[in-house]
């Protein structure tokens, strides 16, 4: 039988609002790691920021261009500054417009806007090392920002013309821990310490960030689990979003080009059940406190 991935929620507008039936509805589903999929929501783009749906504003050496929401800086992009700002304006719009979607739609407050992505490259065809190959499986982990139990929840949107954005999505997330804890094992002592005096880290990681890590990195390197565990294909068409805890789901990035993708950071404090999210799994799995 086949795992149910997905729960499609059908609203139109970015800004709501949003009943009280739905929104509960959406936090629970969320919360225990279905993937919200939004297939009448658009993100519209104006004219001129259709000149943007070519591989060629990316410089190629990174995945994607990225939108510093505090400072305003853009990164990755191969464009002059003119067209620059124009480019910048097409990122931040879209990640208000997420913001405005998972405050009205979910409730979680105190959320962190991180950066704002577009993903102008085709994702079929790239090469890079198992650990960089978002193809394969894999929860999202920072090996330079600590999130000490917080919660990653990512809102996407395929702008492309025509080629849906192609996903697997894997087992749910205690299981795989179930398999995959017993293999991996704590850094040398110190290590947190070192890294966040040297800069390696932006802060301390905790156990939990340990943990996320060495569990990202075994899954990924793990060929026999790749080919062998069981998946879903999941398609998003163009003019389609959909939102998803990507520290939760296991997911597989296959192909497509042109989406748009805004990170939020939060305490999961903020959940309806906060017992579901990774951390507090962890800690009842390895029967320890981890941060």
């Amino acid at each position: 039988m086949t795992e149910r991935v997905i729960d499609e929620i059908g609203i139109e507008d970015w800004n709501g609002p949003f009943d009280e039936a739905l929104r509960k509805r959406a936090r629970a589903s969320l919360e225990s790691g279905l993937v919200l999929f939004f297939p009448r929501l658009p993100f519209r783009l104006d004219e001129n920021e259709r000149a943007f749906l070519t591989g060629s504003v990316a410089t190629g050496k990174s995945k994607n261009i990225s939108l510093d929401p505090v400072t305003g800086k853009l990164q990755g992009m191969a464009v002059p500054d003119e067209t620059a700002a124009q480019l910048a304006a097409m990122i931040n719009r879209f990640g208000k417009s997420a913001a405005a979607l998972v405050e009205g739609l979910l409730g979680y407050r105190n959320l962190e806007r991180a950066r704002t992505s577009y993903r102008p490259i085709e994702v079929e065809g790239r090469t890079y090392s198992a650990r960089k190959d978002d193809r394969r499986l894999h929860v999202d982990a920072f090996p330079s920002r600590p999130m000490r139990g917080r919660r990653i929840l990512r809102v996407f949107s395929n702008i492309a013309p025509e080629r849906s954005r192609q996903w697997n999505v894997g087992e749910p997330f205690e299981p795989f821990a179930r398999k995959f804890l017993p293999r991996v094992h704590p850094s040398w002592p110190g290590r947190a310490s070192l890294f966040a005096a040297l800069g390696v880290t932006k802060g301390r990681r905790s156990r939990y960030d340990d943990l996320m890590l060495a569990l990202h990195d075994a899954m990924k390197f793990d060929s026999a689990y790749q080919d062998g565990t069981a998946k879903t294909a999941v398609s998003f068409p163009p003019g389609t979003s959909w939102m998803v805890f990507t520290d939760q789901v296991l997911h597989a990035a296959l192909g497509g080009a042109f989406a748009l993708e805004q990170t939020f950071h939060f305490d999961i404090a903020e959940m309806g059940e906060p017992q579901r999210s990774p951390l507090k799994v962890l800690e009842r799995l390895s029967g320890r406190a981890l941060v």
